[in-house]
């Protein structure tokens, strides 16, 4: 199951307590203060882990707390200090204050870790405080309380490519075609309902990551069909692959199709209209050759249109290496600095 939002409580470990203690020992006639410090409480800390690509782990459990600090014991003996809560979630996480309503950290690549709540210092046991003046202090101090924050947890899902277009073009198909990732497939729309991710073997020493997004219906980003939830995943995407079906089912034209998406892109973000894109015709196989429709969407848009069929294999090959010279042309992945 897809989770791309989650809200949750966290809370760092207390500190323990300082301990109150007197050496009792034989031979030791006068015996002082020896009572030690209490342990530190554990910290809330986030980890961008490889591999996780949903909040799943985050449904039915909103409460997640550190380990206390041990108080101090006799002896001079420090209390343990708690272990720092680590909690997993996958790349491309944003942690937001649901109270301030701020960004504390957008955990964009894989091992980057952010200390979200600190535990409480342990509190001072009696030794601390003896002096000339109070050689048998009996006071000590509590632990100090660990941070604790309300968060909301949004993911945007991190991709070379991402496939666009309206429901039925082609994505899921193409996506299986090209990648081990097995997305549900058929000849109805809206048959993608949450991203899929799949890694393309480009050859020997080359790969990148796809994501097949579900289908976008014009007044998207306006909440229209599934598109608004699902838009910020593409930001994430270096380049897109817009695919348009020979025959669109809305009974648009290619071109109309085309247009349609640019607009919705255009208006959730300009950031993520201005990415480079490829323009790809998809289900060739139902031209029987002709390739007036390609041509003819090539004029209508002013753009180079590839021609691919994912059922029968046809331009794949021309594809994949179109889209590594785009990505070689783009460059190393960057954030956007206007996402909503």
């Amino acid at each position: 199951m897809f989770i791309d939002e989650a809200k949750i409580h966290v809370k760092a470990g207390d500190g323990g307590r300082g301990c109150v203690s007197f050496r009792r020992e034989a031979g030791v006639p006068r015996g002082g203060p020896d009572g030690g410090h209490g342990g530190d409480g554990g910290s809330v800390v986030f980890h961008a882990r490889e591999g996780l690509d949903t909040l799943l782990d985050f449904r039915g459990r909103h409460h997640w707390r550190a380990p206390d600090g041990e108080p101090g014991r006799g002896k001079d003996q420090t209390g343990a200090s708690g272990e720092d809560l680590v909690i997993n979630v996958p790349p491309g996480t944003l942690i937001y204050d649901r109270r301030l309503g701020i960004l504390i950290k957008d955990l964009s690549r894989p091992g980057m870790t952010v200390t979200i709540a600190r535990g409480g210092k342990g509190g001072r046991g009696n030794a601390s405080f003896a002096s000339p003046t109070n050689q048998t202090p009996r006071e000590s101090e509590p632990g100090e309380p660990g941070e604790e924050r309300q968060l909301r947890l949004e993911l945007k899902l991190i991709a070379d490519v991402g496939l666009v277009g309206l429901p039925n073009a082609g994505k899921s198909t193409l996506l299986a075609r090209l990648s081990a990732a097995r997305p549900k497939i058929a000849d109805y729309p809206f048959t993608t309902l949450y991203p899929h991710l799949g890694i393309v073997e480009a050859g020997p020493e080359r790969r990148f990551v796809m994501a097949d997004l579900p289908g976008l219906l014009e007044g998207a980003h306006q909440g229209v069909g599934l598109g608004d939830e699902f838009l910020r995943h593409i930001e994430r995407t270096r380049v897109l692959v817009h695919l348009v079906e020979v025959q669109p089912h809305t009974g648009q034209t290619p071109a109309d199709a085309y247009r349609s998406i640019r607009r919705e892109l255009e208006a959730y973000s300009r950031a993520l209209a201005d990415k480079e894109e490829l323009l790809v015709m998809t289900k060739a196989d139902l031209l029987g050759g002709d390739d007036a429709p390609r041509r003819r969407l090539a004029d209508e848009t002013g753009r180079e249109v590839l021609l691919i069929s994912a059922a029968t294999g046809e331009g794949l090959k021309e594809l994949v290496a179109a889209v590594l010279d785009l990505l070689d042309r783009v460059g190393e992945p960057g954030l956007l600095e206007n996402a909503p």
